[in-house]
């Protein structure tokens, strides 16, 4: 199957429920990821696109659970579909937002079934954004030419 049978395909499962599930597996593998940044940026460029489409909605503001510095900082509720997020609040979000104060625990996401490269699949032909791998922008110098080994005899300096 060639990439052009792909997209067809791919649009038609573009759904709140399966962008939601996608963001979710991007969210999970970015946690434990060695290079998470993609990730995050994939996950919240989605949500960025589902607020302004109307999909998703910000519910309120919740004390983050890891805050940089020791300090009190706050993360934005976003719920789409059956399913809730936290990204990085904006000044205007402090203003508009209410204030839910800490996270409950209690609650959980629902399990989603689907694999992070389909994942990031559905996520980049919605959002249009693109993963640039780390290998092609590096110039390939990491091939070392064979020289033969020069062999002297004993006592011989070289």
């Amino acid at each position: 199957m060639n990439s052009d049978q792909n997209i067809p395909s791919m649009q038609s499962n573009i759904t709140i429920e399966n962008l939601s599930q996608a963001i979710f597996i991007v969210n999970r593998h970015a946690k434990t990821a060695i290079n998470p940044g993609f990730l995050y940026k994939l996950k919240h460029e989605s949500l960025k696109k589902l607020i302004a489409e109307g999909k998703a909605k910000k519910v309120g503001l919740h004390f983050s659970e890891h805050p940089k510095n020791s300090r009190q900082q706050s993360d934005v509720l976003v719920e789409c579909g059956r399913y809730t997020f936290h990204i990085p609040p904006t000044k205007q979000d402090f203003t508009e937002l209410p204030h839910l104060g800490k996270l409950d625990s209690n609650v959980h996401n629902p399990k989603a079934c689907l694999s992070l490269k389909f994942a990031k699949e559905i996520l980049q032909s919605y959002t249009g954004i693109k993963e640039f791998s780390e290998t092609s922008t590096k110039p390939k110098h990491n091939h070392r030419i064979y020289e033969k080994p020069v062999f002297k005899k004993l006592g011989e300096r070289y």
